[in-house]
C-alpha cells in the first residue's frame, strides 16, 4: 500500500471507481493481475468470485444416465433412426423398465442414486412409480413446457424434503412450503420484488431495511428506478470482547425493525461478505419482535451458503408465515451454470392475507391483470402470481423453469437427501475450513474458532487488524496517505492477486474479500503471504515518516 492507483491515460479516476460494483470494480483489476503475471514469475490468483471450483459427480451422472433410458424410451414410441428422430416417452410400465436398465447397468454411483431415487420417493413419499418415472425420463428428454408451471410435483415434493433437511435442521414447521423453481437466486430475487411491487405490497418511496453489509447487488435493487425504496441498514457491528467485528446484529440494531415504516427486512444468512449465520440469541429476538410487535414484518431470506454451517435453521423455519425463503444450488453443488434456484413461500403466510384485505378498487385492477390466467383471479396466490409476472402474464402459459434444470435441481436434492451420513456435505465443509486455515497462516495470525462461520468467504478488516496490533497513529498515517482502493489495487499490480474490494460490499473501507472456494487449496497460504508483505511495506513507510511500533 505504498504506491498510488495510476491514472493511465483514459483510466477512469479514483472517484468514479468508488462508485462501481465491486465485481465492476474487479473487471478492472483483472487485466491490472493479468499485466503482473507477464512481468513478473507470478501466477494470476482471482479470489474476487463466489464459483466454486468442485461439483457433484454422482447426480450429473445420474442425469446422463436417465438420459440414456429417456432416449431408448423415446425410439420405443416412434423411431426413425435414418433422420435421428424418435417419440415421446410413455408412461404405462415405464418405472419397471427403469428398474429393469438400473438392473442391467454397472453398480456405480449413478445407478445406486437412481435406484434409491425410486425406493425413496415410492415407498418413502408415496409416489405412484409410473408417474414418478414418467416425470424424470420426460423431463430429461426436455419436450413438454413445465406443467405444473410453478413446478413438477414430484420434484416439488423432493425439493421440499432437501429444503427441510438443509435448511430447517430437519425440523420443518407444520403446514407446506409452496415452491416456485427458478433460475438460480438471481432471478428469485428479479421476480420477487417485481411481483411485490406490481401486486402492492411493496410501494415506491417504501422502506426496506437491508441486513448490511451486503453482497453488493442486493444494494443496488431497491435503488432502481423501477422500485425507488428507502432502505435502512441494519448493521451487523456486534463485536466480540477482544474488539473483533463478529458480523453479527447487536439488539439495537434488530430494534429497528420495530419502526412501522420498515416494511421489510432482507437478509443473507449465513451472510456475504460476513460469511456468518445469525446467532441463536438475535433469531430469537427478531421471532419476539415480530411476533409481539410486527406481525406485519415480511422477511425475505437469502439462505444459499446455509449447506456451510452445521445444524443451520432458516428464519423460514421459526417464521414461515412472515418469510419469503430464497435458496441457490450453484454453491454447494458446484452448478452456477445450471442457474438453479428455487422461491419458497409457506401456504399460510402474510402475503397472501395482505392480498386478500386490500381495497375494492385495489383488488379490482389485479383481478384484471390475472383475469386471462384464472377463473378466480382474486384468489390466486402471491407466488402463482409470481410465476405469471415472470411471463410478462400473457405468456405464462409458457413460464417455469425449463424441464431439464428442473431434473437436475431433483437429482441434487435426492443426492443429498439419500446422503445419510452427510459425506458430501462435510467434504465440501472442511475444503473452505481448510483453505481459511491456510490463508490466516499465511498472513501469520490465528485463526479465532467460530462454529457460525461457513468459511466460503473471509472479508480481512485490515485497519481493525492494525489498529489492534500496531496502533492508532498507523491507522491515521495510512488513512492519510492512500485511499483504501490502493489496498486491492496492489495486490493485482504486484502479486496478480484479485479480491473484492470491502467497501464496494457495504463492509470497511479499509478490507478486501477472499473467495475461498474458486482457488486451488495452495492458493491461499500465498494469498496471506502478499497481504502480510503489503502491510510489511506499509509499516517501513510509516517508520520512515517518523513512525514508532513502541
Amino acid at each position: 500500500m505504498t504506491e498510488q492507483t495510476p491514472e493511465a491515460p483514459g483510466a477512469p479516476s479514483e472517484r468514479k471507481l468508488h462508485r462501481l460494483s465491486p465485481f465492476e470494480l474487479k473487471g478492472a483489476l483483472l487485466p491490472v493481475a493479468d499485466e503482473a503475471v507477464k512481468t513478473r514469475e507470478a501466477v494470476m490468483l482471482n479470489a474476487g468470485r463466489g464459483n466454486p471450483n468442485w461439483i457433484a459427480t454422482t447426480p450429473r451422472e445420474a442425469f446422463f444416465l436417465l438420459g440414456q433410458f429417456a432416449l431408448a424410451e423415446s425410439r420405443r414410441a416412434w423411431d426413425v433412426p435414418e433422420v435421428g428422430l424418435a417419440g415421446m416417452p410413455r408412461s404405462p410400465g415405464i418405472a419397471r423398465r427403469l428398474q429393469d436398465f438400473l438392473e442391467a447397468s454397472d453398480d456405480e454411483p449413478a445407478v445406486e442414486l437412481l435406484r434409491g431415487a425410486l425406493t425413496y420417493g415410492v415407498h418413502t413419499l408415496g409416489f405412484n412409480p409410473d408417474r414418478f418415472v414418467w416425470e424424470l425420463t420426460d423431463a430429461v428428454i426436455g419436450d413438454n413446457y413445465p406443467v405444473p408451471d410453478r413446478m413438477l410435483a414430484h420434484g416439488e415434493r423432493i425439493v421440499q424434503e432437501y429444503l427441510a433437511q438443509e435448511l430447517f435442521a430437519g425440523r420443518p414447521p407444520s403446514g407446506r412450503f409452496d415452491l416456485f423453481a427458478v433460475e438460480g437466486g438471481t432471478a428469485a430475487m428479479t421476480y420477487l420484488f417485481h411481483s411485490l411491487m406490481v401486486n402492492g405490497l411493496l410501494r415506491k418511496g417504501d422502506t426496506l431495511a437491508l441486513g448490511a453489509p451486503l453482497f453488493t447487488p442486493y444494494l443496488e435493487i431497491p435503488r432502481l428506478e423501477e422500485f425507488s425504496l428507502r432502505t435502512v441498514d441494519i448493521l451487523q457491528s456486534a463485536t466480540s470482547k477482544d474488539g473483533r467485528l463478529t458480523w453479527q446484529y447487536p439488539d439495537a440494531e434488530l430494534r429497528k425493525l420495530e419502526d412501522p415504516r420498515v416494511k421489510a427486512f432482507f437478509v443473507v444468512n449465513p451472510s456475504n461478505p460476513g460469511a456468518v449465520a445469525m446467532r441463536k440469541e438475535s433469531v430469537h429476538k427478531l421471532v419476539e419482535l415480530v411476533r409481539k410487535r410486527r406481525p406485519d414484518l415480511l422477511i425475505i431470506t437469502d439462505d444459499v451458503y446455509g449447506t456451510f454451517v452445521n445444524g443451520f435453521r432458516s428464519l423460514a423455519a421459526d417464521l414461515p408465515r412472515n418469510t419469503l425463503l430464497v435458496y441457490s444450488y450453484s454453491k454447494h453443488f458446484g452448478c452456477t451454470g445450471w442457474r438453479l434456484g428455487v422461491v419458497a413461500l409457506h401456504e399460510d403466510n402474510i402475503l397472501d392475507e395482505a392480498l386478500a384485505k386490500q381495497p375494492a378498487s385495489e383488488r379490482a385492477l389485479l383481478e384484471a391483470r390475472y383475469g386471462a390466467i384464472s377463473l378466480h383471479p382474486g384468489r390466486l396466490k402471491f407466488i402463482d402470481r409470481m410465476v405469471a409476472d415472470s411471463r410478462a402474464v400473457a405468456l405464462s402459459h409458457t413460464a417455469g423453469l425449463s424441464l431439464p434444470q428442473q431434473l437436475q435441481m431433483t437429482l441434487f436434492s435426492l443426492f443429498a437427501v439419500l446422503d445419510k451420513d452427510g459425506a458430501y456435505k462435510k467434504y465440501c465443509q472442511r475444503i473452505c475450513q481448510d483453505r481459511l486455515q491456510a490463508l490466516f497462516e499465511g498472513m501469520g495470525i490465528p485463526l479465532h474458532e467460530d462454529p457460525l462461520r461457513t468459511a466460503y468467504y473471509q472479508t480481512l478488516d485490515l485497519e481493525a487488524w492494525c489498529r489492534e496490533h500496531i496502533g492508532e497513529d498507523f491507522v491515521r498515517f495510512i488513512k492519510d496517505h492512500h485511499d483504501p482502493l490502493e489496498l486491492v489495487f496492489t495486490l493485482a499490480r504486484r502479486h496478480g492477486v484479485v479480491l473484492l474490494n470491502g467497501s464496494g460490499i457495504d463492509g470497511p473501507p479499509w478490507s478486501a474479500r477472499v473467495s475461498l472456494a474458486n482457488l486451488e487449496d495452495t492458493a491461499y497460504p500465498r494469498i496471506g503471504r502478499d497481504l502480510q508483505e503489503e502491510v510489511r511495506r506499509a509499516i517501513d513507510a510509516w517508520k520512515k515518516a517518523g513512525g514508532d511500533l513502541h
